[in-house]
């Protein structure tokens, strides 16, 4: 077993726990028992005669939508359709005021609530609106009612934005973009970073998202829009926002690779590794100080950034929004074995005021998509072969005969491989390097400073966030490239060694879940490869069994997983050393705790895999295994196995699992039969 597919990355779907469709046919029962509310009054002021009332109106339902029990009355009401039309009113405020609305109740209504509102035909009325604004752009009026406080820019960025939502959480969003030709009207809007940098990371997020995995989009993919790009990718701007519009463009100049000419490919892959080295090698710390220091300078006339600064409640606000991301992101990886994130940035929430956290945060996102993109980049979707080992020689393995295939793919910059130029690349920017300053541990001076204003405390979590990326981009590191990379034999104890320090210290520990599968998942991988190269392990007896307690007390299975897979490798190189049987007892008595009363199938079978691992050779493992009884309860344990593989398999695990589950039952039964061997002797 005690192989795990590379980690890839998604584009992030906002908030897919918003409201079920159960969920939401209730709410609107209870709406339609109450016969009377605000929304029913709200909306009827949408369609007013006066400007100022229009713009009340969206501007009350942007916020009321935050309340999730107020969605389905909204809906019931055809909100999506009363609010869209006012995206085309001849007030700037309106317009602006409108399409917040929708983007708050995208933002808030989930995977649902978008696939409604793209039922409801919002995007129609929106790509309207985006097109009026290209014309705007290029001609510098429009058809509207000049309003200084109000900009052609500040309603396209929520147009932007609600158009990335949608097709974040919806396919049929990214259908209509394609078919609509949306493309275009992001143009325009990437182009206008040296006059209003919201609009374009707005509409770079947006392209970062769409160009991912989309061959219709791909194909029609032109000259202009690469030129775009690459003019983004080669600037030299050097304030944070516009070192993550440029990490951003890399992003989507790695998704539409295809795109390129062969000619041209090397250059444009060397100016994306180029843009992500240079994003990845700014200290956090450092660059936090020095916002710092200017945004004391800047309000030392004026009101302290303090806990009664008057922004204090909009960046909450903003936190509160970016929260229900979080949430969904929690809920959703329940069961699920694919790296998917949830981290909607929430700097366009901020108060235009807070320049400095608008830069600190523009850097942590930055850092955090360019790991992702790199991820990306040495992701496997296939199998190693050590994973399947056995399976196509082996007349037992039915189960997953019709399952394991392989998707052949030889593209020179395939995701799907570490092609040679690309390796070169990595290393020559020191892209393992970078990524590993970035899976320590955040540096106390930007905690400190994040820690002094509640309005810079949002970025802690992000922090840690950039953190667990940084673990996994390590963990496909480790899998996809030459483990010179990291400095040969004594490299990968010292990696090992800063891996530990995080797994068992209090500090690692902060709180989510992610943080231990990420970490856990980059130590299984290195402890795989030492082992491989017959490195010793870097984790004494006690931390092992800490290791071991880990495995039956966290409620995350994927950590479970991990931890087993941790005590299975380094058990089987601590089993050759002498006086070692005391610990390989308590060893395995742990892992045959956890194969028999774990409710989990994958955890069961990856602690059987662990105890095959720890005991498959030499005298103290035989020694160990005699003294615990292992072959009686093994035997003991074989026939439940295999009738919860036939039970449960098919209906509740993926076929790769199934694979490998029936590989753990064919060895199983291959090894019980070397202890009985064993025994007669």
């Amino acid at each position: 077993m005690g192989k795990t597919k590379n980690p890839k990355y998604k584009r992030a779907q906002f908030s897919p726990d918003g409201l079920t469709v159960s969920a939401v046919k209730d709410l609107v029962a209870e709406e339609d028992d109450v016969g009377d509310c605000p929304a029913v009054e709200l909306l009827e002021k949408l369609h007013s005669p006066c400007a100022d009332m229009r713009e009340y109106a969206c501007a009350s339902i942007s916020r009321m939508v935050q309340q999730s029990k107020s969605i389905p009355g909204l809906l019931q009401r055809h909100a999506v359709r009363r609010i869209g039309p006012l995206m085309l009113d001849n007030s700037l405020a309106v317009r602006e005021t409108a399409a917040g609305a929708l983007r708050n109740l995208s933002v808030c209504g989930g995977l649902e609530v978008c696939e409604v509102m793209v039922q409801q035909d919002v995007l129609t009325p929106l790509s309207a609106l985006l097109k009026e604004c290209c014309v705007g752009f290029q001609t510098n009026s429009t058809p509207m009612k000049k309003e200084p406080k109000h900009t052609v820019e500040d309603v396209a960025n929520e147009a932007v934005n609600l158009l990335w939502n949608l097709c974040e959480n919806s396919s049929t969003a990214v259908s209509v973009f394609n078919k609509a030709a949306l493309l275009d009207t992001l143009l325009p809007c990437l182009e206008r970073h040296p006059h209003h940098i919201q609009l374009a990371l707005s509409a770079a997020h947006c392209l970062h998202t769409v160009t991912e995995e989309n061959t219709e989009l791909a194909v029609s993919v032109t000259s202009p829009v690469l030129a775009v790009l690459e003019n983004m990718l080669l600037s030299t701007e050097p304030d944070m926002e516009h070192i993550l519009l440029r990490t951003l463009a890399a992003g989507s100049v790695w998704n539409l690779k295809s795109c390129l000419s062969p000619a041209h490919q090397p250059d444009a892959l060397s100016a994306v590794v180029a843009a992500l080295a240079h994003c990845l090698g700014l200290d956090f710390g450092t660059v936090a100080s020095e916002l710092w220091q200017t945004q004391a300078a800047r309000t030392a006339d004026g009101p302290a950034a303090t806990e009664e600064h008057p922004a204090g409640g909009a960046v909450e606000e903003a936190e509160d929004m970016c929260e229900l991301g979080e949430e969904a992101r929690a809920n959703r990886r329940k069961g699920s074995q694919k790296c998917t994130w949830t981290d909607k940035d929430i700097s366009d929430f901020l108060p235009r005021d807070r320049l400095e956290l608008r830069g600190a945060l523009a850097l942590l996102t930055a850092q955090q998509t360019s790991l992702e993109i790199i991820v990306n980049m040495c992701c496997s979707d296939e199998p190693s072969d050590d994973e399947w080992e056995e399976l196509s020689s082996s007349d037992e393995s039915e189960m997953c005969a019709d399952s394991c295939t392989v998707d052949e793919n030889t593209s020179l910059l395939s995701p799907l491989c570490l092609s040679a130029e690309l390796h070169t690349m990595l290393l020559n920017y020191n892209i393992p390097q970078q990524v590993l300053k970035r899976a320590e541990f955040p540096s106390p001076v930007a905690l400190e400073i994040c820690s002094k204003d509640s309005t810079w405390r949002c970025l802690i979590k992000k922090m840690h966030r950039v953190q667990c990326r940084a673990l996994t981009c390590l963990h496909n590191i480790l899998a996809a490239m030459d483990t010179e990379c990291l400095g040969g034999a004594a490299g990968l104890q010292v990696v090992a060694q800063r891996l530990s320090w995080l797994v068992f210290s209090l500090a690692g520990q902060n709180g989510d879940g992610s943080f231990l599968e990420a970490v856990t998942s980059a130590m299984r991988s290195l402890l795989q490869i030492m082992a491989s190269k017959n490195i010793p392990p870097c984790m004494n007896p006690q931390q092992l069994l800490s290791v071991c307690e880990a495995a039956t007390s966290c409620d995350l299975v994927s950590v479970r997983v991990n931890a087993l897979a941790i005590v299975g490798i380094t058990g089987s190189t601590l089993a050759k050393e002498a006086g070692s049987a005391h610990t390989l007892q308590l060893m395995g008595r742990v892992l045959l705790h956890v194969a028999s009363r774990d409710c989990n199938l994958v955890v069961c079978g990856e602690a059987l895999d662990a105890l095959l691992d720890v005991f498959a050779d030499g005298e103290e493992a035989e020694r160990a295994a005699h003294d615990i009884g292992l072959l009686a309860a093994l035997k003991a344990l074989q026939p439940a196995f295999k009738a919860k593989i036939r039970k449960e398999g098919r209906a509740k695990h993926r076929p790769d699992q199934l694979c490998v589950l029936d590989n753990v039952r064919i060895n199983l039964r291959r090894f019980i039969g070397y202890l009985e061997s064993m025994q007669k002797k």
